[in-house]
């Protein structure tokens, strides 16, 4: 069987980017993509180490904004997009720790999603 050589892996240079804050109750996710929705760059409170009910503080949510900085100065990113989803304690530490890395923090969306009455509710327990 003949040798497939393997490609190196190009460093991409991006101006600006958007910054896609999921945070929940139990953890806080963060996705790097481009303007266009490929995904640079994603860590999460519990890759970082955190465990169990530590994952969704404030305290670990800057860890992991503070984790992304690092590599998005790499990468040449300058501008930042934030949009951000859930009810979590997590949100603002994420931006808090982008501005504080230096980055222009250009637009901050909440893109939760609400229903407009949307699911039929369970029925009622009859105890």
């Amino acid at each position: 069987m003949a040798y497939k050589k393997k490609t190196k892996k190009v460093k991409r240079q991006v101006e600006t980017a958007i910054a896609h804050v999921k945070s929940t109750f139990n953890n806080t996710m963060v996705s790097i993509t481009t303007e266009s929705g490929d995904v640079l760059l994603a860590c999460s409170a519990g890759r970082l180490g955190f465990k169990g009910s530590r994952k969704g503080t404030p305290f670990a949510a800057s860890q992991v904004g503070n984790t992304l900085a690092k590599d998005m100065s790499i990468m040449g990113i300058k501008n930042v997009e934030v949009n951000m989803q859930g009810p979590g304690s997590g949100r603002d530490s994420v931006v808090r720790s982008l501005q504080a890395s230096g980055f222009n923090v250009t637009v901050l969306r909440d893109v939760t999603p609400l229903p407009h009455n949307g699911c039929r509710a369970p029925k009622k327990r009859r105890v």
